[in-house]
């Protein structure tokens, strides 16, 4: 905003902005005078209680202006800013061009080749994150997510990064929302009564296109539940972020080495589309220890165009999820739609386990993938053609890598394994149903309470279903 000059008296004098003010009353303990006090008016604009300035004892000393934390608040009265002119006044005022930042460019740092690491899912997570370059971290302890906190509280502040415990997970995504306004990459370890504890403030996020990464290592529910494995938050996190129009990209890494790739993934996800994204993990798959491969590179982040960066360069940038009039709340959502239809197009992600002539197709992911597979081992050394269909992304369901294996011909029966009762096949049975593709055969294998299953149960679950058939 451009200023115009009134007036030039030697010693201005105070000009109250009564709808800038919030009656902290810096100014009262600053006024050598006393012409500055506080009042009982609430003001109707801003529901704040603004101060009140006699100047019939003011000496125009200025103690006053430097006082006021409000940029205009309190200013001299020979200063009157753009918005304090009349109509015609504007619009022959100067106007003063605000800056416009421009981006700087994420860089690559080439990595030794280093030997695999032994290490549990949620420390890959961590080392994952910091690879990709965050260096902020906020979170709430909480089991089975809490050694990837602890492992950033150890070597974060020898990165010159930020580890803070916040007083709950409610205020953990604020201070996200915050941080990763300013355009710098955080994230924070959680579990399922955390996560649920975040989704007003996911929420917005969405709103404020703000990016983000939660680990959530899901345990069992509802309510406090247990702190052992199940897959309790799909549904969560695929259609329940939230009020509102949101969705979020939410990763399903099978062990510790995608849960280093995928935390690393996120990053890149959340600053593509300004958007949070969800890696979800199991209570099993944070503990278990695996053998993980470090990447051949890591993340220098710079600073995208659109951060409240505090510098000159950025001070135009807004960050706000609030859109008071109803035409700029649906148009916000049209967009929202678009980005969502981008990222279902872009962003579907799975793998196959011998599917290419088979009979019996599990769908599974997380942990329960890695007892399909040794099921599927015994299966064919039964003569039983099966195959695994993992996804990789809970959202959006990646239905266009599916297609082709049941268009195939050779498949008659799909089975839904799971550690939640049907929340991965409700996914697969809505995304069937929009992709228009016929319904085949589904049965499921199904453990609740973190109990999860396993290879000679599902082998035994689908005899039983050939047998029955």
């Amino acid at each position: 905003m451009s200023n115009v000059n009134a007036s030039k008296t030697a010693r201005p004098k105070p000009f109250l902005l009564p709808q800038y003010c919030k009656g902290c009353g810096r100014c009262i303990v600053a006024c050598p005078k006393k012409c500055i006090e506080f009042t009982n008016e609430v003001n109707p604009e801003t529901g704040c209680v603004p101060v009140h300035v006699n100047l019939d004892n003011c000496i125009g000393c200025g103690t006053c202006f430097s006082a006021c934390p409000e940029p205009y608040a309190l200013h001299p009265d020979n200063i009157k800013y753009f918005w304090e002119l009349p109509a015609e006044e504007q619009a022959a005022a100067p106007r003063q061009e605000l800056p416009v930042a421009a981006p700087i460019p994420d860089k690559q740092i080439p990595l030794p080749k280093v030997e695999p690491l032994m290490i549990k899912g949620t420390y890959a997570s961590a080392i994952g994150a910091m690879l990709a370059g965050c260096r902020h971290f906020f979170g709430y302890p909480i089991t089975p997510s809490t050694e990837g906190a602890e492992l950033m509280a150890k070597v974060l502040p020898h990165l010159k990064g930020v580890f803070l415990q916040a007083v709950s997970e409610v205020a953990t995504v604020n201070h996200m929302y915050g941080c990763g306004g300013a355009g710098r990459r955080c994230m924070t370890f959680t579990s399922s009564p955390g996560f649920s504890l975040m989704l007003e403030g996911i929420s917005y996020m969405i709103g404020a296109e703000v990016p983000g990464v939660f680990v959530n290592v899901m345990r069992g529910g509802p309510g406090l539940g247990n702190i052992a494995p199940e897959q309790s938050d799909i549904k969560l996190a695929c259609r329940g972020l939230g009020h509102g129009n949101t969705h979020a990209i939410t990763l399903a890494p099978e062990g510790p080495q995608e849960m280093l790739d995928l935390t690393m993934l996120a990053f890149d996800l959340a600053f593509k589309y300004r958007q949070p994204v969800i890696v979800l993990g199991d209570g099993y798959m944070g503990q278990v220890t695996g053998q993980v491969k470090l990447p051949d590179h890591m993340i220098e982040p710079g600073i995208p165009e659109w951060a409240t960066a505090g510098d000159r360069d950025h001070r135009a940038n807004v960050i706000v999820s609030i859109r008071l009039t109803d035409v700029d709340l649906e148009k916000f959502n049209e967009k929202l739609n678009a980005m969502y239809a981008e990222m279902t197009e872009n962003e579907q992600r799975a793998d196959c386990f011998m599917t290419d002539d088979a009979e019996v197709l599990f769908v599974a992911a997380n942990t329960p993938a890695r007892m399909t597979k040794g099921a599927i081992r015994t299966l064919r050394a039964k003569g039983i053609k099966a195959g695994l269909f993992r996804p990789i992304t809970y959202w959006p369901f990646p239905i266009k890598q599916l297609k082709p294996v049941l268009e195939q011909g050779t498949v008659r029966r799909v089975v839904v394994v799971e550690a939640s009762p049907g929340q991965l096949e409700n996914e697969l049975r809505l995304a069937l149903s929009h992709a228009g593709i016929p319904t085949p055969q589904i049965d499921h294998v199904q453990r609740l309470g973190g109990v999860l299953p396993q290879s000679e149960e599902i082998v035994q679950a689908v005899l039983n279903m050939e047998v029955k058939a």
